[in-house]
């Protein structure tokens, strides 16, 4: 039984072992192969030999001040394999110690997070593709607006062209607001996940000690906490997937459950952020698609989280509070984030208007939150600021 866990902890994880001045001692086949070298290759080489010329002197002295003051040292490593290409690996280093507490060796576990790293790289390069997109449809409007002033046509025909345009144009708009929060999406999800997957490469490890002490209750013991990290894992997905499932039939929800989606979806920005966020809910049901308030609830709360940061808030509250009047479902999100400038307050909800550095927004958030009030709840979205605080003020119809 112990062989058998021992063969799928190797089978699963990618191991290594070193001496006390970095010569490789054992790798296991995971090893060689994300590596493309031969055990015969790597034996009695220094671990260097996978350095990718990327990575600063600095990142390896820390990692061996780490070790060698017998602490565990754990990040994301860029390697070079020997065919030249690129992998990244979440790597946990351990030290050995004997019955004297000395250090004899160090063992590596690792597990490949290649696909997840690059799909980072992707989302950045897709993010610089919107942006571009961005500067090409402002030009092409410019461009469109320039040929129609030359045109000698009736006013109808040029309000027709108008409008056909300004549709297409928040159609583009649209999509790239739905493209930029399913990017930050999958930032929040590697976000969530990175701490469960440093529990359970821990565990991971746990068991393999358990099997070598002969602990059999140890062993379901930590086997168990894995499944339920992995559960909770699994559960994330789900929460994600379930917001960006199509969902164009109107029904009727509760506001307060979709808010709280939307709370959870950013739980992970929320805390990092240590941000507190209080709710006061009354039982509301309106007609309407259950996953646009969530968009537009988180819109909000981002909005919210970036201008703490601007503005350094250190004490960080958001209040939402639901209640019924005068025939409408209301919601107000109130922060105390520093406000908005009163020459700023009837520009924010004007597509491309940002007042956020160009990296950290596209200025079409509020602009798309406005158009799903109106448009999808048929409802209304205002926002008013005094004294350092800004109340978002939602109303949708209860008949």
């Amino acid at each position: 039984m112990l062989k058998q866990y021992k063969e799928a902890i190797e089978k699963s994880n990618i191991i290594s072992k070193t001496d006390l001045e970095g010569i490789i001692t054992f790798v296991n086949d995971e090893f060689c192969t994300i590596s493309k070298y031969s055990k015969d290759e790597l034996i009695g080489k220094n671990h260097n030999i996978l350095r990718h010329p990327d990575v600063p002197p600095e990142k390896f002295y820390l990692l061996w001040e780490t070790i060698k003051n017998k602490d565990i040292y754990k990040d994301t490593v860029k390697n070079l394999a020997k065919d030249g290409t690129t992998f990244y690996v979440n790597t946990t280093i351990i030290p050995i110690l004997d019955k004297s507490d000395a250090i004899v060796e160090y063992i590596a576990i690792r597990y490949d997070v290649t696909k997840e790293m690059l799909l980072r790289e992707e989302l950045l390069k897709k993010e610089s593709e919107y942006e571009e997109l961005n500067r090409s449809l402002e030009k092409m409007v410019e461009e469109q607006t320039r040929e129609l002033k030359e045109l000698n046509q009736t006013l109808e025909e040029r309000v027709k062209e108008e409008i056909a345009k300004n549709e297409e144009r928040q159609r583009v708009m649209f999509w790239q607001s739905r493209h930029a929060s399913l990017g930050q999406m999958l930032a929040n999800i590697a976000h969530q996940w990175r701490q469960p997957l440093t529990e359970l490469s821990l565990a991971m490890f746990n068991i393999k000690k358990a099997m070598q002490n002969g602990s059999e209750n140890d062993v379901s013991k930590f086997y168990a906490e894995s499944k339920h990290i992995i559960k909770n894992m699994s559960e994330t997905i789900d929460d994600f997937t379930n917001f960006f499932s199509p969902d164009k039939e109107k029904h009727y929800f509760n506001i307060s459950e979709s808010i709280m989606e939307s709370i959870g979806l950013l739980e992970s920005v929320i805390d990092d952020e240590m941000i507190t966020i209080k709710t006061t809910f009354e039982d509301i049901e309106v007609l309407g698609i259950t996953n646009e308030l969530t968009q537009v609830i988180i819109n909000l709360i981002n909005n919210s989280k970036d201008a703490f940061i601007h503005n350094s808030i250190l004490l960080r509250e958001i209040t939402i509070v639901t209640k019924r009047e005068n025939g409408f479902a209301v919601i107000e999100v109130h922060d105390n984030a520093g406000g908005i400038a009163k020459e700023n307050l009837e520009k924010i909800f004007e597509p491309y208007f940002t007042t956020k550095h160009k990296s950290r927004g596209t200025g079409l958030g509020l602009f798309m939150s406005r158009m799903i009030c109106e448009r999808g709840l048929g409802g209304t979205l205002d926002v008013k600021s005094k004294k350092n605080t800004t109340t978002f003020n939602i109303k949708i119809p209860l008949d």
